[in-house]
């Protein structure tokens, strides 16, 4: 054969071969690293990252493959939370998911007019944020919310089933939370039906709590029957948390409505949604947005409440549950 010829054809041999690389490259979609930023403002719910991140895995996307998390722990430090989030948009993260309410509030104002979308887990909507209907969010969010309102009317009612005798129930919280006015709200609706009176305590800082229970025995003898922890920053923060159970134990008081870890101090119950329950939920409206279904379209989700009793600090008060409530708890401290 003719050198030119034997030249010619190993040349097309080449292109080819070329050619046939290149396009099985091309065929091979190159696959997209999400980028996440989680933000929560209560280390105590960190469970809900970890069912984010379990629920994550479940729908395929795997830590350090195919998706990427910059967590960001802000106890209880709004400054903190608005650095966290203003870095987050600068790294131009795929998504923020934030929980529970004030890091979500935050969150959602921050990333207005940056077409950044926030995911939420357990946060207290209820004019908080300008949501449009729970079918339909708007705007650039979406969630797991928090049921406060009815979740609080149904601590109270627990209260009262546990210790029907009570009549006067002494309540702290922070007014600048953002949970604070819808559960007061619906709070103080409760108790007037049920003839109770609630006796609130705003408070900013434990010491100011601390003062405040100091107070109550002023006068020698406790006027209170019973203490409710209300779903919002203060009363739910754990040195707050601990210095009220304390308190109530020394003048034979039942403390409801804490999250969880209340109940290992001595609260009679707990009851709430599950933390990692919670946080895969948020990781099916993540996996949406991902592939390209706007956050203000998909419905909001209303997670199921559970029942915690510590039966062994109900007892110890002299109190009673009955069968029906033991039936109905998820779990029994005995």
């Amino acid at each position: 054969m003719h050198k030119k010829a034997k030249f010619f054809i190993s040349s097309l041999l080449l292109m080819t071969v070329a050619v046939c690389i290149s396009l099985s490259n091309c065929s091979e979609k190159k696959q997209k690293v999400y980028h996440v930023g989680i933000l929560t403002d209560y280390s105590p719910f960190l469970a809900i990252a970890d069912g984010f991140k379990s629920g994550m895995v479940e729908l395929g996307y795997i830590e350090g493959e195919n998706i990427v998390y910059d967590v960001q722990i802000k106890d209880f430090d709004p400054e903190g939370q608005k650095t966290a989030v203003k870095q987050f948009i600068k790294d131009k993260v795929d998504l923020i998911f934030t929980f529970p309410t004030e890091a979500s509030v935050i969150a959602y104002k921050l990333t207005q007019g940056t077409g950044m979308t926030v995911v939420f887990a357990m946060c207290g909507v209820e004019g908080n944020l300008p949501i449009e209907s729970v079918r339909h969010p708007g705007g650039n969010i979406t969630g797991v919310r928090f049921p406060g309102p009815d979740n609080t009317v149904k601590h109270l009612e627990l209260m009262l089933e546990i210790k029907p005798e009570t009549k006067r129930i002494w309540a702290t919280y922070n007014p600048n939370y953002p949970n604070t006015v819808a559960i007061l709200e619906a709070l103080r609706e409760a108790v007037s039906s049920y003839d109770v009176q609630l006796l609130e305590a705003p408070n900013e800082t434990i010491e100011e709590v601390e003062a405040d229970l100091q107070n109550l025995v002023a006068s020698g003898k406790v006027n209170v029957d019973a203490i409710l922890l209300l779903p919002e920053g203060l009363s739910q923060s754990p040195d707050v948390s601990k210095a009220i159970i304390e308190f109530a134990k020394k003048h034979n008081l039942p403390v409801g409505g804490g999250v969880p870890f209340t109940l290992d101090l001595g609260a009679v119950f707990s009851f709430l949604p599950d933390d990692s329950e919670m946080g895969k939920l948020a990781a099916l409206s993540a996996h949406k947005i991902f592939n390209g279904i706007p956050a203000g379209t998909i419905p909001l989700i209303t997670p199921e409440n559970y029942l915690y009793l510590n039966y062994k600090a109900i007892q110890d008060l002299g109190l009673t549950a009955s069968e029906g409530l033991l039936g109905q708890a998820k779990e029994i401290i005995r």
